[in-house]
Parts: structure tokens; sequence; C-alpha cells
């Protein structure tokens, strides 16, 4: 799926497990992780029964550097790596056998020796707006407090009502939830595909469009990352793998890559299949951190162009920022 790799040093890392499974999938250990984790799990059992006969998956939490660091933006402390680097290590040094990420938490360069060659139907890629008295990010007081760490959501935030005041927010998602009820932050802006999984789509106030806030490049979509010299693995993940979602993620990170995109720059993207015409359509957004400028790059392809496309809009969104 990513082309150009990167080294990745392997930590001492140790389970403690009884006799080994047929397969270990490793994942971040927070409640929506493991929703995934198990989103995953359930496919393979659905696909091979017969690994349920004898309880043959086991689900591997592991605690990663973001998860440990609470207090401080990711721009600030490494950036997306920061999700995957312990998991990824445990995959190259054969204590688990998948990984499964978030693709909106994947840098576009992975470790050597490592691939992405499966990823599950995309859940609904949009936002969710959550506050206890306003319906929309329009309806907000001026000098609201918004909580979020996304400079993606700042940007656009902060580009239609300046007034607002953007304050960190880090945690799992029932944590950000809690501390609004708290009234420590007047809004929030949740992935909607999170709170599906968790069942809590329902209580969000308002689901934000694209053209209201564009979502992060991958965002709904999971990745199972394997060693690439596994072909046992690679097999069973074949019937897995959903082409849609496939190609709309490989638009969105090429124009990603091409952006040379962190943590530290607002870009988001938004791929989309078109049933009837069997085109894709990509929205782009490159941003200043406080939403000062903003631009937008649209356009449609085939499917046989979609990464140049993608690449093609990186390009075409530097030139227009740089103006």
């Amino acid at each position: 799926m990513v082309l150009m790799k990167r080294k990745i040093s392997s930590s001492s890392l140790s389970f403690k497990t009884s006799a080994r499974p047929r397969w270990r999938i490793g994942s971040r250990g927070s409640p929506l992780a493991l929703a995934q984790a198990n989103e995953f799990k359930n496919l393979l059992l659905l696909n091979y029964p017969d690994l349920a006969a004898d309880d043959l998956i086991e689900i591997i939490p592991i605690k990663t550097t973001g998860d440990k660091i609470q207090d401080r933006d990711l721009a600030n402390i490494g950036g997306k790596g920061l999700f995957t680097k312990e998991i990824e290590e445990a995959l190259l040094a054969n204590q688990i056998d998948f990984a499964v990420h978030s693709m909106k938490d994947v840098p576009t360069i992975l470790p050597e020796g490592l691939e992405i060659p499966c990823l599950l139907p995309r859940r609904n890629p949009l936002d969710a707006w959550f506050s206890r008295d306003h319906f929309s990010l329009a309806n907000l007081p001026s000098g609201s407090m918004v909580g979020t760490s996304s400079l993606r959501r700042k940007s656009q935030i902060l580009a239609r009502r300046p007034d607002l005041k953007v304050v960190p927010l880090r945690g799992n998602v029932q944590t950000r939830l809690e501390k609004l009820n708290r009234r420590e932050i007047d809004a929030t802006v949740l992935a909607l595909a999170g709170l599906e999984r968790l069942n809590l789509a329902d209580q969000a106030t308002h689901i934000l469009s694209a053209e209201e806030m564009l979502p992060a490049v991958a965002q709904g979509a999971i990745g199972i990352e394997i060693r690439e010299d596994d072909q046992r693995t690679r097999k069973l993940l074949q019937p897995l793998n959903d082409w849609k979602t496939t190609i709309c993620i490989q638009t969105e990170r090429a124009c990603l890559q091409e952006l040379d995109g962190s943590c530290r720059t607002p870009i988001a993207a938004l791929a989309q299949y078109d049933e009837k015409s069997e085109t894709l359509s990509l929205r782009s957004m490159l941003a200043a951190p406080d939403g000062s400028k903003v631009v937008f790059d649209d356009r449609r392809s085939s499917c046989s162009g979609a990464l140049k496309m993608g690449q093609d809009a990186g390009k075409t969104l530097r030139e227009k920022y740089q103006k």
C-alpha cells in the first residue's frame, strides 16, 4: 500500500501469555481500539468459523507512547507514529501476527518489513459535534471554549469562528465527554466512526457535513498490518480486504504524503467512490494552524488514476497555500 519505508528500532517487549494461539492480534488498549480489534476478530471468525472452535484468536493490548502521554498535544511530542510504534515493534519481533490500526493514526511511510494489505470496510468518515447547550458551531456564544487536540479541527473551527477559544483535549472518547459534562469545555468534536463502534453515536448533538468539517485523512478506516514475509497471514486476510475503502484511503494518503503531512500540519481529505459513474471524487484541505488561511481542492478521477489524483491534489494545495 505504501512504497516508502522507514526503519524502526525493536525494543524488548514481552507478553504474559499461556500456550501460543494460532493468531495474535495486537491493538491499543483503549475501549475504541479494542472495539476495532474485536471487529477484525469477528470478521476473521465470519470467514473462518473453524477458528472459533478452539479459541484460536487472541487480542493482545499494547500501551503506546501516545496512550501514556496525555498532558501534551501530539504535535509537540512526535505526531502520529506515537500510536503505532510499540505495536509495530511487537509485530517485527513476532510477538503478534496482526496489528490493528485506525488508519488516520498511521504515518504514510511504514517501517521496513511491514505492510498493510487489508483495509476493513470504512465506517462513516465524518465528525460529530457535541455541546450541552448549542446545536452547532454557529450557535456558540463568542468566547466559548471548544476542546480538541486536532490541528485539523482547530484550524477549521477558527476559520469559521475566530472569536472562539480552542483548548487542548486529550484522552479517550469517554474521558472527553466527561469533561464536556463537567462543563470544563463548551463543545467538542469527535469522529463519528469511533462513536458508532462504541454505540455512542446517538449522543452526538449534530453530525458535521464535509462542508462544515472536512475529516482527517483515512478517518473511519481500520488497517491490518502484517510482516511482509508472512505469506500465511496475507492469505488469511485476502477475503477481508474492502477494495472501495482501499482505493479511497490510498487516494487520501497519496495527497497527505505529497504534502509530507504530520500532526503539525492541518490537512484534511475525503475520497468517495461514486457507484453510478464508477469514479472517485476527492476534496482536500491545507490550512494554517490558527485558521487564518485555508485552501481547498476538489477533483474527480477514474479509479485507475486515483493515486495520481491524490498526488496532484497535494501539489495544488501547496501551490495555492504559498500564493
